[in-house]
């Protein structure tokens, strides 16, 4: 329950709050947003050179490598192959979308480096459990982004705290609070956090984003997506 996780939530969050969102599944080598939207096996559609994205069942249309390719092959390419799938799916038909989520890899390689020279986005939202060895991750994706002069939204802390199903005790695997205490001492704006929870890992392995129900799992990606839509809303 990672990133693309929190990518596919927070695309169908903000569509539930009335926007207009698509979502590009930028892991070209490990593409996980058609199984966590419920659209694997479906084949994009072409107009020219150009595809249409996969529309979902959540109301968020859109494209991945694991729409082009066959259920668990392996993708060899060497970088500027990577960057040219990536290219494919962010110059699509996109029609009337308002807001495009991109789920990047974790890393600063040839996907990131072609996301920033050629599709800059308005802003970026950095991911991370709370843990040390992952803020270090997230702290040299901060400096990517702040050298490609993109403006970071804010930091999401994800896999923060474990409540027992069976004893309702509450348990930290992961560490609580270290990205929160990180925006804060980046100056960043904090903009929530997602817990180590069964129910969300449950219904995204089925393909049912929690983010489309009730309860505490949906409204915590609600909350990360109102404010995501707060700033995007101030930048205009």
């Amino acid at each position: 329950m990672g990133k693309s996780t929190l990518s596919a939530n927070l695309a169908v969050a903000m569509a539930r709050l009335g926007r207009k969102v698509g979502l590009v599944d930028a892991d070209i080598y490990g593409p996980s947003q058609p199984r966590l939207l419920m659209t694997e096996g479906r084949k994009p559609e072409a107009e020219g050179n150009k595809m249409h994205p996969v529309p979902s069942p959540w109301g968020v249309p859109m494209l991945s490598m694991g729409h082009l390719v066959q259920p668990g092959q392996a993708i060899a390419w060497r970088g500027p192959m990577a960057g040219n799938a990536l290219n494919q799916l962010i110059d699509a038909h996109w029609g009337d979308t308002e807001i495009l989520v991109v789920d990047l890899p974790p890393g600063t390689g040839d996907v990131q480096l072609t996301m920033l020279a050629k599709h800059k986005p308005a802003g970026a939202v950095i991911v991370s459990t709370p843990q040390d060895l992952a803020l270090m991750d997230a702290t040299r994706a901060i400096g990517l982004f702040e050298q490609g002069s993109v403006p970071l939204i804010g930091m999401v802390e994800n896999m923060a705290g474990y409540i027992c199903p069976h004893c309702g005790e509450e348990s930290d695997p992961f560490g609580v609070g270290g990205a929160e205490a990180a925006a804060r001492v980046m100056k960043l704006p904090f903009l929530g956090r997602v817990p180590l929870d069964m129910a969300i890992r449950r219904e995204s392995d089925a393909g049912n984003p929690p983010a489309a129900g009730d309860g505490p799992q949906a409204e915590a990606f609600l909350s990360i997506a109102r404010a995501v839509l707060a700033w995007i809303d101030a930048k205009r």
